[in-house]
C-alpha cells in the first residue's frame, strides 16, 4: 500500500494490500494491521501450544486464562459472574484488574483490535460489506451507537434473574477463540450468522454497536493512557484517516479544529472512548498526522 501517492480509503484498496507500506524512499515495511494480525495469531498459537502440546504458558481461553499460572479473566464475564452468584470472586476481581490496569496503560480497548480473534475476522467482513456497497448491492445502515450499553445492561441483568452467564451462550468471542483452540463445534454456526450480518446489514455491526465485551473497555478507556494523537500541523484534512475507521466519530476532532486559532498549540489526543488502537488511520494518513501517543511517556 504506498498511501505518499494515493488515497489509501476502503475502497481503493485490496485487502492484503493493507498488510505492507511503502515509506517516502518506497521500501516496504509491515502495518500497524499486520502487527495486530500477527499478535492475534500469537496469542491464539500460545493457547493451542499449552493445549495440544502441553506448554504451559497461556492457558485456558480468551475469556479465562491464565499465564505462567497467573490468572486472568474478562472483566465483562467477572461481571456476569457477580451479577449470577451475588458473590465477589477474588480470583476473577484480581484476574479483571489486571487486565484493566494492562488496558489502562496500552489503550483502553485496543483488546478488540490487537487481541480478539473475531476483530481480525470482522475486518475482512467490512472489506466485503463496502465492496457489495460499491455495487450497489446492499444498501448502507447504522445502528444506534447506543444500543451496545442497553445489550450491555440486559445481559447483567440477565444473568442476575436466571443465575447463568447468558452472554456466553452468544459470546462471539469466546466462541471462536474456543473453535481455534479446542476445534469445531456447532456453536460456529453461529459466528457465520453474526459475520453474515456484519457483510450484509451493517458494517462491524457486532463490535462497533453489539458486544458487551467492547462496552465494558470502553468505559474504562476515558482514562486510558495511551490514545491516538493528533497533529493539526500536518493534517490537510483529506478524510481518508474517517474512511477507514470502522467509529469514525472519535475522529471527529480532525474537522472541529480544522479552523480554530488555536495558538502555538498542535497536537492532541483523541478522547473517544470507542477508538480501538487499531491503527488503520496511521496506516493511511500520507502527511503522517496522526501516531499512538502515551501520556505517561510525555510526562516524563
Amino acid at each position: 500500500m504506498d498511501k505518499y501517492n494515493s488515497r489509501c480509503t476502503i475502497k481503493n484498496t485490496s485487502f492484503f494490500s493493507t498488510f505492507a507500506l511503502k515509506n517516502r524512499s518506497g521500501k516496504l515495511r509491515p502495518s500497524i494491521r499486520a502487527l495486530r494480525y500477527a499478535t492475534v495469531f500469537l496469542v491464539h498459537l500460545l493457547f493451542v501450544l499449552s493445549f495440544r502440546a502441553d506448554i504451559q504458558i497461556l492457558e485456558g481461553d480468551i475469556s479465562g486464562s491464565r499465564i505462567l499460572g497467573f490468572h486472568l479473566a474478562d472483566p465483562f464475564a467477572t461481571l456476569e459472574v457477580i451479577a449470577a452468584h451475588k458473590d465477589l470472586p477474588i480470583n476473577l476481581l484480581i484476574g479483571s484488574g489486571t487486565i484493566l490496569l494492562f488496558y489502562f496503560i496500552a489503550g483502553g480497548k485496543a483488546f478488540c483490535s490487537w487481541i480478539c480473534p473475531y476483530g481480525a475476522l470482522s475486518e475482512i467482513g467490512e472489506k466485503l460489506h463496502n465492496t457489495l456497497i460499491s455495487k450497489h448491492v446492499i444498501k448502507e445502515r447504522s445502528l444506534p451507537r447506543g444500543m451496545r450499553y442497553a445489550i450491555w445492561a440486559v445481559f447483567l441483568l440477565l444473568s442476575a434473574i436466571t443465575d447463568l452467564l447468558v452472554f456466553e451462550i452468544f459470546n462471539v468471542v469466546g466462541i471462536l477463540s474456543r473453535l481455534i483452540i479446542y476445534g469445531f463445534s456447532l456453536a460456529g454456526l453461529w459466528i457465520v450468522f453474526v459475520f453474515l450480518l456484519e457483510v450484509f446489514f451493517s458494517r462491524r455491526a457486532w463490535c462497533a454497536h453489539l458486544c458487551p465485551l467492547g462496552s465494558t473497555y470502553s468505559l474504562a478507556a476515558k482514562a486510558s493512557l495511551s490514545k491516538i494523537t493528533w497533529d493539526k500541523s500536518r493534517c490537510d484534512h483529506c478524510g481518508v484517516c474517517q474512511d477507514v475507521c470502522f467509529v469514525s466519530h472519535v475522529l471527529d476532532i480532525t474537522k472541529k479544529k480544522a479552523s480554530e486559532n488555536l495558538g502555538d498549540k498542535s497536537k492532541f489526543m483523541l478522547k473517544g472512548i470507542d477508538c480501538t488502537l487499531c491503527g488503520r488511520c496511521i496506516d493511511v494518513c500520507h502527511q503522517d498526522a496522526l501516531s499512538i501517543g502515551n501520556k505517561l511517556k510525555d510526562m516524563i
